[in-house]
């Protein structure tokens, strides 16, 4: 198996070298499914129990799908959505984990998790060409908000079309309740044409290694959790956000336009006391945080990498609250008092 992991690295370098890319037959973009996974779309925290043995799994999925309007993309994926499921297990958990690759893929896939202590993530136990199953098992040993990609050479080319998600692993004893609770996901796509080119996209290699994407996104594709699934809750309600980087390349600082973090766990750490009263927080390529915000006013909330020209290809998120107005916290100035000033 790790020969064919080698293989794969080495003919995969030869095509990046070469300047070649994968070409897909061409799609109408107006008859193009969404991939974009639904911030919602995510289990509910686990009830109390002992550690036992969980069973995951996953398959790879590429498919030709709406990137922006009038633009389609050939995305490989995680169960046939950008990021990949939310997987939730608790600390102590014996993990099972299987992949499929489905047997219309055109290329090898695997899956690597940052929670894994052993070799690869799992990567070299799950190297499944189109058409086969593998799987491996690990201990959950320390809890966290983890990424998990696929590590299948070129590496970055794999993440970049769509192959990320996260994994959280419970600690003893959950975590502090919250009123909802939201996945979102930030990438990257390199594509030969410049950023709103419309018909079907076809990935640069060139700009993938100079790291010069033409698309951000959240969720995987533009407008995903504006127009097509934007996070919604209500006035007076506290919410989770997890938020991890799938890359593969950039640093996103992420940020609330007209809110403050209550609560971070830096780092997707749940062993140290969260940070309180935070603006931005840093979250690398293959990192997480989970952020906890209560909401006091009602309104759109832009969700946002403060690297704020990537809003121009592709990188915003809605936050739409209701409920009633709470003028002692926020409102305009009256009238009679902006006639009173200097």
């Amino acid at each position: 198996m790790l020969s064919t992991f080698r293989n794969v690295l080495a003919a995969t370098a030869s095509a990046a070298v070469l300047g070649l890319a994968l070409v897909a037959s061409p799609a109408a973009a107006d008859e193009a499914v969404s991939i974009v996974r639904a911030p919602t779309d995510l289990p509910g925290p686990l009830e109390a129990r002992d550690a036992e043995t969980v069973d995951l799994h996953l398959t790879t999925i590429e498919k030709t799908a709406r990137l922006a309007d009038g633009t389609t993309y050939r995305y490989w994926t995680f169960n046939g959505g950008v990021p990949g499921p939310f997987l939730r297990v608790r600390v102590g958990d014996t993990v099972n984990v299987t992949l499929t690759n489905d047997e219309d893929s055109w290329m090898p896939h695997n899956i690597d998790f940052h929670s894994v202590t052993g070799p690869h993530g799992g990567g070299e136990l799950t190297m499944v060409e189109p058409g086969e199953t593998r799987g491996f098992t690990f201990k959950a040993l320390k809890p966290g908000l983890y990424v998990y990609h696929c590590a299948t050479p070129m590496v970055a080319h794999h993440i970049a079309a769509g192959m990320y998600g996260m994994i959280l692993v419970e600690p003893e004893g959950g975590l502090p309740e919250v009123d909802r609770e939201f996945y979102v996901m930030q990438g990257e796509i390199y594509t030969e044409d410049a950023f709103g080119m419309g018909g079907e996209q076809y990935d640069s290699i060139e700009k993938l290694v100079d790291e010069r994407p033409e698309y951000y996104v959240f969720n995987g594709a533009v407008g995903a959790l504006t127009e097509e699934a934007p996070l919604t809750a209500e006035v007076g309600e506290t919410i989770r956000i997890y938020f991890g980087v799938g890359g593969p390349n950039k640093t996103s600082s992420f940020h609330m336009i007209g809110e403050i973090f209550d609560k971070v766990y830096q780092l997707g750490s749940f062993i140290e006391t969260p940070i309180s009263d935070v603006q931005t927080v840093s979250v690398p390529p293959g990192g997480a945080v989970a952020v906890d915000v209560t909401l006091e006013v009602p309104g759109t909330y832009a969700l946002v990498d403060h690297a704020l020209s990537r809003m121009e290809r592709g990188l915003v998120a809605h936050l739409v609250v209701e409920g009633e107005e709470n003028p002692e916290i926020f409102g305009p100035l009256p009238n009679e008092q902006i006639s009173m000033l200097p």
